[in-house]
């Protein structure tokens, strides 16, 4: 809704630098092809006057007093959603705490109802960075120990691209994620779904145990395992994700392997360790694994 109103003011902006760009074309012609002497003095401080005083402050004014409203926050019930993002680097922890409802944890995707309000509460894990939907609200520092909130509603389906737009570190370009907006009773059953442990047949796939033997679970969780870690991005629903490396790469079995072995390749200052040891054959299982977690 937000970013439906700046697209508006900035029609509004447009047309009106469009309407006065053509009065001044026009007065010029009108100045240069009028004869000498044809205004007199006083009619030409009048004319100064009114259009280079009077029209532009009433102009500014009428501007002023109709996107005033427009400036207010949107109005937050108790009810209303609120979904808690922490940067890291380089990737966005997510949180959904629905009103009496105990959170789910995410990681670098993140999923609203559409016609609901959702307060986003923005908080840096590490450094500063910053939270911004071009597409659907605007945009929000995080700073470490000060939480700092942005509402947005979507008004229709869709995936909205967000980024960091915060230097915060080598990897800052390569920080993105997905906001997709979502009919009001889907949402209800993802998250519903959502808080459920990772299926039984997925964790029962020889990668898990690689895994396990590897020591991902002492940064990731993977709930319904014994894998809790919470330095890295929660695993759950991993595979049920359209990217990985927040939103880097495509979710494919390669770029999983290729990732998991060498993390720095794709985001430089990275904090997730590499495995030079592990085989490429190991880490194709562990990629098919994480797949298999949706």
């Amino acid at each position: 809704m937000e970013a439906r109103d700046t697209r508006t003011l900035m029609i509004v902006l447009l047309v009106a630098a469009v309407v006065i760009a053509g009065g001044l074309t026009a007065l010029i012609r009108f100045a240069i092809r009028t004869p000498g002497g044809r205004l007199t003095h006083r009619q030409g401080m009048r004319l100064v006057l009114w259009l280079g005083a009077v029209v532009p402050t009433i102009l500014l004014f009428t501007l002023l007093v109709s996107e005033l409203p427009a400036m207010r926050p949107l109005p937050v019930a108790p009810a209303d959603l609120r979904v808690k993002v922490e940067g890291e680097q380089f990737w966005w922890r997510v949180t959904y705490a629905p009103p009496g409802q105990a959170p789910v944890v995410a990681a670098n995707e993140i999923r609203i109802p559409v016609g609901r309000t959702v307060q986003f509460d923005l908080d840096g894990g590490d450094v500063i960075h910053s939270f911004w939907i071009p597409g659907l609200a605007g945009k929000m520092d995080m700073i470490p120990g000060r939480t700092n909130t942005l509402v947005a509603r979507a008004t229709k389906p869709g995936r909205y691209r967000g980024v960091c737009t915060e230097f915060c570190g080598l990897s800052h370009a390569l920080m993105a994620f997905d906001v997709v907006a979502m009919p009001a009773a889907a949402f209800d059953a993802w998250l519903t779904a959502e808080r459920r442990p990772a299926l039984a047949t997925a964790t029962a796939h020889p990668g898990a145990a690689l895994f396990a033997q590897y020591g991902c679970g002492g940064c990731h969780a993977i709930r319904g395992t014994a894998q809790a870690g919470a330095i890295g991005p929660d695993l759950t629903r991993f595979g049920a994700r359209a990217t990985l490396a927040a939103g880097v790469l495509p979710m494919t079995t390669a770029n999983i392997a290729g990732f998991v072995r060498h993390p720095e390749r794709t985001k430089p200052g990275v904090r997730m360790p590499a495995f030079p040891q592990m085989t490429d054959a190991e880490a194709i299982r562990i990629a098919r694994y994480l797949e298999g977690l949706k």
